[in-house]
């Protein structure tokens, strides 16, 4: 049965311009992505993101305004009778510790790991180094704003 899978995803900054980044494996397929992840029933969509910022980071956010939502067909990476339609905000973090994140160096961590890094918008590209066809658009759209 096809369906539609929404996601959230936030955008945060460091002080130094940087953007905040995931690395992690799931289903044993390797991901860069930006924070967040899929509303669960009952949520809406700042709730949903403010959760996934609780349990990956632990750390509280606000949202300051919508950045990008999906505006065009793609299907889901892991059940191809899924659309995934995916909306982007941009976050500040409240309560964050600098020990929680690593430099990125292109590895990926093991099954169910999750690392967060933070990566210049630089070498955000078409083609990588971000996982999924949306996250490379935002990374576009967030290197033509800050380069």
């Amino acid at each position: 049965m096809n369906r539609f899978v929404i996601r959230v995803y936030g955008i945060c900054f460091n002080q130094i311009g940087q953007v905040l980044i995931t690395s992690e494996c799931w289903n044993q397929m390797p991901m860069l992505k930006f924070p967040g992840g899929g509303l669960e029933w009952g949520e809406g969509i700042a709730d949903a993101l403010k959760r996934e910022f609780r349990e990956e980071l632990g750390a509280e956010i606000d949202l300051l305004r919508h950045f990008y939502t999906t505006d065009f067909f793609q299907i889901s990476a892991f059940n191809s009778q899924q659309q995934i339609i995916s909306v982007y905000y941009l976050v500040k973090l409240a309560n964050i510790k600098d020990s929680m994140f690593s430099d990125w160096d292109e590895s990926f961590p093991s099954e169910g790991e999750v690392r967060f890094h933070w990566i210049s918008p630089s070498v955000f590209e078409s083609d990588g180094p971000l996982t999924f066809p949306i996250d490379r658009k935002v990374g576009l759209m967030i290197k033509s704003e800050c380069v």
